[in-house]
């Protein structure tokens, strides 16, 4: 195990800095300095120039980026000249909200499509799985913001229970407690991902049925709830591990689509303001943190299958 967290460790190291050279690169092309955000449209390129000077920008893009990579390693992500912030605290302000947003839709899309997928499996081919799979099928195909907006046409605005938009406020309890403005984009949000968190579990029960240390558990008469419940269980869900790790970059920005529909001031709405706005400093840190969340996502899920079944062996 050690071994095994030391290379991927060194390989997730190795990814970061790939990631991070082909980022600032590609965005040093369209965005060589910001002077012109500080200095404002109507500056000369004297002062341009000067302004560069002080502030490093007229090094070579190999010198700025490991000086980038420098104040990384300080805790420094940059600073966003447009919002006159810097990036740490845009994120500081704004990541609690996000997580919250992707975990407890996350949490609830987990719950539900367990039970889900193994009564799929059990019932097979039945009316209610057809039932479930056609509302699987649907929902997974249906882009992200027409379900958004079909939610707020009919929950918000038609019959108006719940709120249009996400709460304001910065409090974060105001933001739980708040039921009518949150249920839409939580509701919408565990639909989405229960629509492909089912399809997996139903599969994986479907081959772990098949399994003969189910059908000898039948055959020696144990009762169908105990089959499902001490052998089928566990082992069916072990690929629901894998997506929950895969799914720790999604705390990031909980959901991109769904924070700017629901104008919900996380992380998500933070990076498409920032793409409207054209604030590369934003931009690249962003994408830094969700490469670094995506591989230990990774190294988490693997981790946890070892954990979960003893038979996978890490080497």
């Amino acid at each position: 195990m050690t071994a095994y967290l030391v290379r991927r460790t060194a390989t997730a190291i190795v990814v970061l800095f790939g990631v991070s050279i082909f980022i600032f690169f590609m965005l040093h092309l369209i965005y060589p300095t910001p002077a012109i955000d500080v200095l404002g449209s109507h500056a000369n390129r004297f002062s341009i120039n000067q302004w560069n000077r002080q502030h490093g920008f007229d090094a070579p893009w190999l010198q700025q980026y490991l000086h980038y990579v420098g104040q990384l390693l300080q805790g420094n992500l940059g600073y966003s000249y447009k919002l006159n912030q810097s990036v740490a605290a845009l994120f500081q302000e704004r990541w609690l909200r996000s997580a919250y947003l992707a975990g407890i839709t996350l949490f609830l899309s987990v719950v539900i499509a367990i039970p889900m997928g193994i009564y799929q499996a059990v019932r097979r081919n039945k009316l209610s799985d057809s039932v479930l799979t056609t509302g699987a099928f649907v929902t997974y195909a249906m882009p992200d913001f027409f379900l958004y907006l079909l939610a707020i046409q009919l929950f918000a605005i038609t019959i108006p229970i719940f709120s249009y938009e996400a709460p304001q406020t910065t409090s974060m309890i105001s933001i739980i407690t708040d039921w009518r403005a949150m249920t839409l984009p939580i509701v919408c949000l565990t639909l989405l991902e229960l629509a492909g968190y089912s399809r997996y579990q139903r599969s994986a029960a479907i081959e772990t049925l098949a399994e003969d240390y189910i059908k000898t558990a039948r055959a020696k008469g144990l009762p169908e709830r105990l089959v499902l419940y001490r052998h089928l269980l566990r082992n069916a869900s072990l690929p629901m591990i894998t997506l929950v790790g895969l799914s720790i970059p999604v705390l990031l920005a909980g959901n991109l689509i769904c924070e700017a529909v629901f104008n919900y001031p996380g992380l998500g709405l933070l990076f498409y303001d920032s793409l409207g706005a054209a604030d590369y400093p934003v931009l690249l840190a962003y994408t830094l943190v969700g490469a670094a969340l995506t591989i230990a996502g990774n190294l988490i899920a693997d981790i946890g299958l070892t954990v979960a079944d003893p038979r996978i062996r890490l080497v």
